[in-house]
């Protein structure tokens, strides 16, 4: 079967018409309307003959067995945020349900190919992302953690899972889905501005962005508002704004697409009545290069420390989560580069700053690349959320030429 971009396109739509409503997508992991996509893509891969499977994390595999067991893994996640747009993971998925058609459609294949739907890789449920990427690459080491988690009914991730078919506490034997693989190819859409910025549709991704995520916690006195005269205020929150603006500083001083966040700042007592006696600050901090990523906290700490003298408080960082810089292997890069040259004039390398499975992958030492489409006005996570459909079929054009120079290669006995 020839390939035909057209029908990703057709084809994204009728999923955002099963799976969407008036304000966008509503794929969260492990719900109904997730279940009903992932129906929807086990129907839609069926002609091409690959074989389904449900791994130990609830990873839905579909396999084209070629001569080899060797195997090129094209991935994405079918999962969003609530009110997400209809490209966001989904584009991904679909892609490389035409690729396999292609394979499919000439025959034997020298080395095997597997299309993966990656489990909540939004973590917009429990707050915990990369969740079925994580456990087949063998890096997800917050399994207590985890047990504790629970969405705003109350309900656990444990027990969500079990809804599904999925043990937390064997999670980790999905790890065996790897063994085969020999690279991992993904597209996806940019979710940033710079392609649009440059006027190009397509970009090689360098690889993720290593990420230091921290809670702030600020400790003052309350005292009441109207009787505390200003200077004699132990007010955690000027800390917590003091920070809020540094950081915006920090960033601009390191470069190299160096951001910081503060992405929420909870106040007690949280009265008007009262000066703010503990200020909890949400920091995040992202930086493709881990000794500039490692300044950039350091300079946040110091930066927290001088603040907290100033307002006669007291501070304190904890570790939420972090992960190391991503760099994708250097041979699919190349290969990425031919692809796009083939179906534009013009293929930059750029960063990802948000995460992606490809990361997990990766870290899992099967080598890995991803492919970036121009997000319009740069938006994602937003109904707003969209793509030229010239743009989306140039991308599926792309991967299948990717896909294709990562099979002769593999098969040529390249790869892991």
């Amino acid at each position: 079967m020839p390939l035909y971009p057209r029908r990703t396109v057709a084809e994204l739509k009728q999923l955002r018409e099963l799976t969407g409503d008036e304000n966008g997508a509503q794929r969260v992991a492990w719900t109904e309307t997730w279940e009903k996509a992932r129906a929807w893509l086990r129907e839609t891969v069926a002609e091409t003959g690959a074989e389904e499977e449900i791994d130990d994390a609830g990873n839905q595999w579909f396999t084209l067995r070629g001569t080899s067991e060797r195997a090129v893994l094209i991935g994405g996640h079918i999962d969003s945020v609530p009110n997400g747009g209809w490209l966001d993971g989904a584009l991904n998925v679909v892609a490389g349900i035409e690729v396999l058609r292609r394979v499919a459609g000439e025959g034997a294949s020298p080395v095997t190919i597997r299309l993966v739907n990656w489990a909540d890789e939004e973590g917009a449920r429990f707050g915990r992302s990369l969740f079925g990427s994580s456990a087949a690459a063998g890096s997800m080491a917050d399994q207590d953690e985890l047990r504790a988690l629970t969405d705003r009914e109350g309900v656990s991730l444990p027990d969500a899972l079990a809804e599904h078919g999925v043990d937390l506490d064997r999670a980790l034997e999905s790890r065996g889905q790897l063994d085969s693989a020999a690279a991992y190819l993904e597209l996806h859409i940019e979710q940033g501005p710079v392609l649009e910025s440059l006027d190009l549709p397509l970009g090689v991704v360098l690889g993720t962005f290593g990420v230091e995520r921290h809670r702030v916690t600020w400790r003052g006195q309350a005292a009441h508002a109207g009787s505390t005269p200003m200077d004699k205020r132990r007010d955690a929150l000027a800390g917590a704004a003091k920070l809020a603006l540094e950081i915006r500083e920090i960033a601009g001083r390191t470069g190299d697409g160096a951001v910081c966040t503060s992405g929420g700042v909870v106040c007690r007592p949280g009265i008007v009545t009262s000066v703010v006696e503990t200020a909890e600050q949400l920091l995040d901090q992202r930086h493709l290069d881990a000794e500039r990523l490692a300044s950039m906290l350091a300079q946040a700490k110091k930066a927290s420390e001088r603040f907290a003298s100033e307002e006669r408080v007291e501070v304190e960082f904890e570790r939420i989560w972090s992960i190391e810089p991503i760099l994708f292997d250097e041979t699919l890069l190349g290969f990425c580069e031919d692809a796009i040259r083939e179906v534009t004039d013009t293929a930059h390398r750029l960063p990802s700053g948000p995460l992606h499975d490809a990361a997990e992958v990766s870290r899992a030492g099967v080598p890995t690349v991803m492919l970036f489409v121009q997000s319009l006005r740069g938006l994602s996570h937003t109904k707003l959320e969209d793509t030229k459909e010239e743009h989306l079929e140039l991308a599926v054009a792309a991967l299948d030429r990717l896909a294709s120079k990562t099979i002769d290669w593999v098969a040529a006995g390249g790869g892991r």
